[in-house]
């Protein structure tokens, strides 16, 4: 058995359950880099934080949920940390006429998928240790990005999903948050984020770059490593300013005068 604490991360081996994953193993705890296909990358992930194994399942699919947290608890009878981060499907873009419902629909449900089988098996097990922390990795496009009705509505469901588990687990010291990153440098949006694109997110953060996966995992980190212990059932935007930035540089109020 292992006496550290164990950190449950899916989708892992890249982008920003990655960085999650070496932050939360910096921090001293075992780490299990939940993965879907690429077994290498999340490999790597465990060579570099030492303390975790990688262990594949598709958090979609309730019996194999049922086998990746079933082995955790043999292997180390406890689960303290849940982070659900896995992309478990991608979102159709463009105007509501031009998106099927069989897409729209299926985007809603495989977002949901996920989260629902995981937190299902994972939370009875922090019941009975009375503790545990619960994220959920959301987007800020919950609250309006025009042409992408199907990501919006299904990242708007996740942060529902979420104020209802805080509501069911706060009596047993879980408590259960949503971060929400605006756009992120990852490699899976390398494929579709052109140049000016990264720099119109540059352009509106406070940092002067995009948003890269560790500028998420730290808070994530933070969520569950005691900082915030207090705080339960919140969304939690970091976007580096966007609103504020997109405002200034989009459209200043006429009473203020543009800076010269």
């Amino acid at each position: 058995m292992n006496s550290k604490q164990v950190a449950l991360v899916s989708g892992a081996s890249r982008g920003i359950g990655a960085a999650t994953a070496r932050e939360l193993g910096r921090l001293g705890y075992h780490v299990i880099v939940n993965y879907l296909r690429d077994a290498e990358s999340a490999e790597l992930v465990v060579e570099q934080i030492g303390a975790a194994q990688a262990i594949q399942a598709d958090v979609t699919d309730e019996a194999q949920v049922t086998m990746l947290v079933d082995r955790v608890v043999a292997e180390h009878e406890r689960i303290d940390v849940l982070v659900g981060n896995a992309h478990t499907a991608a979102p159709p873009f463009g105007p509501l006429e031009h998106v099927p419902w069989e897409a729209f629909a299926a985007k809603v449900s495989v977002e949901l998928a996920g989260v629902y089988h995981l937190t299902r098996r994972v939370l009875p097990i922090m019941r009975q240790r009375r503790s545990g922390r619960i994220v959920y990795v959301s987007a800020t496009a919950a609250e309006l990005i025009i042409g992408s009705a199907a990501h919006s509505t299904a990242k708007a469901a996740l942060n529902a999903f979420a104020r209802q588990v805080a509501g069911e687990a706060i009596r047993d010291g879980i408590t259960v948050n949503t971060v929400a990153p605006g756009g992120v440098g990852t490699d899976a949006t390398a494929e579709v984020f052109t140049d000016g694109i990264r720099r119109h997110f540059g352009d509106r953060s406070v940092t002067g770059t995009m948003l890269r996966p560790q500028d998420l995992a730290r808070p994530i980190a933070a969520l569950v490593d005691g900082a915030f212990a207090t705080v339960t059932g919140q969304v939690i935007p970091v976007d580096g300013g966007y609103p504020l930035l997109s405002q200034l540089l989009d459209g200043l109020p006429a009473q203020f005068p543009t800076p010269s």
